[in-house]
């Protein structure tokens, strides 16, 4: 990111800027935590970062393509194949199976089901110790075992860059140890590169690097 501001409402009596002259590089393979108080920025950042949102000034390059002028559908097919994402709020469909949460990025990519996607699924289901329950609907899974679903269908496309949104907010100490856990195991063995939002101190003491976020700005 270099200069990117995000102002909501802008050329309006009413427009507010959240982001400020944001200048940030994240080097592949880094797992980085992302803090600061509510409302300072931090979702808006990763909003960006994950091509949901557009800056409304500067520059964003996501694995070595400048983003600024793609149309929608070439943000649409970066985000896709090349970013994963991973909520508080594990955004499954409760009435599917474990097995098929994790394939829904494939057959949206590839718009038909064959082995090869099963097999991929199967690999990622196994990949978070959940091969017992893949045939499980997500809605009768706990809250750990639905946020490493959801970790395993953010890896489906084989992301470059993971994007996690205050993942272990609604766990318990133990879950939360646990999926962290396993971000971390997928960020060292993938070299896959992990922005990590959270409130958590003690996690965030365990990732690479902390960008901290206030009031729309980076400290440090």
């Amino acid at each position: 990111m270099r200069g990117v501001r995000k102002a909501y409402n802008p050329g309006t009596p009413i427009e507010t800027e959240v982001l400020h002259g944001i200048d940030l590089t994240v080097v592949q393979g880094e797992f980085c935590a992302v803090v600061g108080p509510s409302g300072s920025g931090k979702s808006t950042l990763l909003n960006i970062v994950g091509l949901l949102d557009r800056p409304t000034a500067g520059t964003l390059e996501v694995c070595g393509e400048q983003t600024t002028r793609l149309d929608d559908r070439a943000l649409t097919r970066l985000r896709g194949h090349s970013i994963g994402f991973v909520f508080q709020y594990h955004h499954l469909i409760t009435a599917f199976t474990a097995l098929e949460n994790v394939m829904m990025p494939m057959l949206g990519a590839a718009e038909f089901a064959n082995e090869a996607m099963r097999v991929r699924a199967l690999a990622l289901i196994a990949s978070v110790g959940l091969t017992a329950w893949q045939d499980n609907l997500a809605g009768n899974l706990s809250g750990g075992q639905q946020q490493r679903v959801a970790i395993a269908r953010a890896l489906a496309m084989g992301p470059a860059l993971l994007l996690a949104d205050e993942p272990t907010g609604n766990l318990d100490t133990r879950s939360a140890d646990e999926v962290f856990t396993l971000l971390r195991q997928f960020n060292t063995e993938r070299g896959t590169t992990v922005l990590f939002v959270t409130h958590n101190v003690a996690l965030a003491e365990r990732c690479d690097k902390t960008i901290e976020v206030i009031d729309g700005r980076l400290t440090g």
